[in-house]
């Protein structure tokens, strides 16, 4: 399994979230506390935002513990707004285009899971990408393919009804296939240069894990697959089949499947 994590507040450097912490994340590329896998050595990457609306994206395929470039750049650029991942394949060789996050336009997605039997179902899921959005594939993951299909569902318009509609044609997709055999498991953070989103849901109900922070030390908030210090009391555990939104000024959490939007204490 992945590994991720997402920030939104003032501008910090990004070793403060990357580095810096008692279990940051390239602390969890190399041992991991609440993942299958301890090792996450298949890749890293780091979307960030600073004034322009397309994100800036430094992927590799090196493991990020090995990467002599990454702890001077997380030292030196500064962000409000960024989001980092650490890989662990399941789908797809080793290359940068399959490195998250993703990007398209102001949009940036990682995603820790995978698609059960993803070769029965990929194609139907290829048919259902509107031509602009099958044309910015680059790579051959589960995880770029999802990503792809929030957005021809309607990403920029309607975040919470572009994930139930990819989780539903995902799940139907694989049933009318034969295909659950293997778990349908998505844990995804995504931006769009103004907000940190993210999501948990299984087809087991046992997704992977996801927290959001209270307010941290330099004022801002965190989404990330495991708590980034050595305790939890900080941290919320994000619900199972919930939509997480965050701002500056607010946090939000909504079920995916119906119900109305309720704060997050």
């Amino acid at each position: 399994m992945c590994r991720l994590v997402a920030y939104i507040g003032k501008k910090i450097p990004l070793e403060n979230i990357i580095v810096k912490p008692k279990n940051s994340l390239l602390e969890q590329s190399q041992e991991a506390q609440e993942a299958k896998l301890a090792v996450n050595g298949d890749g890293f990457g780091i979307a960030w935002y600073d004034g322009l609306q397309e994100p800036g994206l430094f992927k590799d395929v090196l493991p990020a513990w090995s990467d002599g470039n990454l702890p001077s750049i997380c030292r030196l650029v500064q962000s409000g707004l960024f989001i980092a991942h650490v890989r662990a394949s399941t789908f797809g060789m080793t290359s940068r285009e399959n490195c998250h996050p993703f990007s398209f336009g102001n949009w940036s997605f990682a995603h820790n899971g995978g698609i059960g039997q993803f070769g029965l179902i990929r194609r139907d899921v290829e048919n259902l990408l509107v031509d602009q959005f099958y044309d910015a594939r680059r790579g051959c993951t589960d995880s770029e393919l999802f990503f792809l299909l929030l957005l021809t569902n309607g990403l920029n318009c309607d975040v919470k009804n572009a994930v139930q509609t990819s989780i539903r044609q995902v799940s139907e997709l694989a049933r009318s296939n034969d295909a659950l055999n293997q778990p349908i498991r998505l844990t995804c953070v995504f931006c769009d240069g103004k907000k940190i989103f993210g999501f948990r849901h299984a087809s087991d109900n046992k997704s992977p894990t996801l927290y959001v922070s209270d307010s941290l030390d330099h004022g801002g908030r965190a989404i990330a697959s495991e708590p980034l210090h050595g305790t939890s009391e900080k941290w919320q555990e994000i619900s199972p089949n919930h939509l997480l939104e965050v701002s500056k000024d607010d946090i939000r959490q909504t079920l995916v499947a119906s119900g109305e939007a309720m704060l997050v204490s």
